[in-house]
């Protein structure tokens, strides 16, 4: 069902703007904490379930929207998935209570949620299957892109407008992608058809999923399994989706077509996209707190730091697409990649605090290069093999598996970060004796230059005291962050071998293939 001409990019533009504002919106409520914070009379721990409750509703929905395309029709139901984004946004713009603000966030992830996996499902059928590497190009400009400019846009908002705006920006962006949608997109000719609904399988996927969100994503500000919420959660977890495996696995009519896993490289693909998304999503993380708590950027100056980077994978990405289509063998492309982004963790754990923009151009740079290799033969090969009735599942699980190693990577940076502040803070302590020598100097300069600005000898002594105190903490913090920079080039290094595993499924025969023939 390949589209041609005006109408084919007129879909890919809807369908790619639909998901980047998805994944804008992942991201681009973290600046803004503080003023609904101040705004809504809540703490900023009470507010993070913005946050949360967006990134619940997302994982819950992306693996049910290929059950869900086929029970309602995959057009009407990206249509009304838009719709819901769009009226949720404006509702959360609305909320005067953080309940309400957190409910309406909830839906908004229900409705974002099928925004990502549906629009890949239809960028795959409206180009033909040798033109696939470069669907996958386009709709990686989303898949990257959208969380590296949310923080920029939501800094640019909240600094010239007030909060409510980084989601009334979404309506007439919504409005316009589901007027498009209804009058462009087509019903696929051979979509999977539901009989019964699986109602058990339901239940237990959004309380495994659920359960499993939670926990990643409050696991650390609950110190993990020291907080009884937290153990009964992970049990819940472990106990509905292993539940829901064996559900889905011996039902008729499953919600979650987990036979599409029997495909090896559909499975192999799940778990690189898994690392993909840890090292996306965590490094996203960790850079812009970096910038801001050590070296004192703000959101826009981090945004902009960030922006090169961003810009050379716009560059990069159709590119890969066109080397993958002239043969170029993916898992070479892939190799690059994994090792590309491995020397970008690898030089950010080289920096000091005298970094400064520059420092991070190159780094950062690579980093641009490295994710459209790493993203888009994953991507297409996900889905080499499987009959096009399947592809929406395939897609479906491998963007779940994307959010949950983002979710995974940023609960273990943030974990892990915990552990190497106190790890290193004892270690610096250590070589901070009253009696060392260097101790004193650095002390009583401190005491001079206090003294020298009007304090008197008692002040000035207390206040070297905290000086020295703080030295000692940010240098804790920055060896803490090179660390976890570390942490993660050696996670991507362990998986190298694997790729060199990934064998192209055997494609299943369509009407396109025997019509080319």
């Amino acid at each position: 069902m390949a589209e041609h001409g005006f109408r084919k990019w007129i879909i890919v533009i809807t369908v790619i703007t639909a998901a980047v504002i998805e994944l804008i919106d992942t991201s681009i409520v973290n600046v803004a904490i503080s003023d609904m914070s101040a705004s809504l009379g809540a703490t900023i721990e009470d507010v993070a379930w913005v946050i949360t409750a967006y990134a619940i509703a997302n994982v819950i929905i992306i693996p049910m929207t290929s059950f869900l395309g086929g029970l309602f029709g995959r057009r009407n139901y990206y249509v009304f998935s838009i719709l819901l984004f769009t009226a949720a946004s404006f509702f959360c713009g609305n909320s005067h209570t953080l309940v309400e603000l957190v409910f309406f966030r909830f839906m908004q992830g229900i409705g974002g949620g099928a925004l990502l996996s549906t629009s890949q499902s239809i960028l795959f059928d409206t180009f033909t299957i040798k033109e696939r590497p470069m669907a996958a190009a386009i709709f990686g400009l989303g898949v990257v892109i959208g969380p590296t400019i949310g923080p920029t846009l939501g800094g640019w908002i909240v600094d010239n407008f007030t909060w409510p705006w980084i989601f009334f920006v979404n309506i007439p962006i919504g409005i316009t992608a589901a007027i498009l949608s209804w009058t462009y997109v087509k019903e696929p000719k051979d979509e999977r058809k539901v009989g019964r609904i699986d109602w058990e399988g339901i239940a237990l996927l959004i309380v495994g999923i659920a359960s499993l969100q939670y926990v990643l994503e409050r696991g650390e500000t609950e110190d993990w399994f020291d907080s009884r919420t937290i153990v009964m959660l992970t049990v819940t977890s472990v106990i509905a989706l292993t539940l829901f495996i064996w559900r889905e696995l011996t039902t008729e009519h499953p919600v979650v077509e987990l036979h599409v896993l029997k495909s090896r490289t559909l499975a192999s693909c799940a778990f690189l996209t898994f690392i993909i998304g840890f090292g996306l999503f965590s490094s996203v993380f960790v850079i812009p707190v970096f910038a801001q708590r050590l070296l004192g950027y703000t959101a826009m100056q981090t945004g902009l730091l960030l922006l090169p980077g961003a810009i050379v994978t716009l560059f990069v990405l159709p590119f890969v697409g066109k080397i993958q289509q002239w043969g170029m063998p993916p898992q070479i492309m892939i190799f690059t990649g994994f090792l590309l982004t491995a020397v970008y963790t690898f030089m950010l754990s080289r920096i000091s605090l005298d970094a400064g923009y520059w420092t991070f151009f190159g780094p950062l740079v690579i980093r641009g290069i490295g994710l459209p290799l790493c993203f888009i033969p994953i991507t297409t090969l996900s889905v080499s093999g499987l009959h096009p009735r399947d592809i929406p599942q395939g897609v479906a699980l491998n963007n779940m598996m994307r959010q949950l190693g983002g979710s995974f990577g940023i609960a273990i940076v943030n974990t892990y970060l915990a552990s190497r502040m106190a790890v290193n803070r004892v270690g610096l302590i250590s070589h901070v004796t009253q009696y060392g020598t260097a101790t004193q100097q650095r002390l009583n300069g401190l005491v001079q230059t206090f003294v020298s600005k009007g304090s008197t000898l008692a002040t000035a002594k207390q206040q070297a005291l905290a000086a020295l105190d703080g030295m000692v903490t940010r240098q804790t913090m920055i060896k803490s962050y090179l660390d976890i920079f570390v942490f993660v080039t050696i996670f991507f290094v362990v998986c190298l071998p694997l790729i060199l595993t990934i064998r192209k499924g055997k494609v299943v025969p369509t009407a396109e293939m025997a019509a080319a023939h």
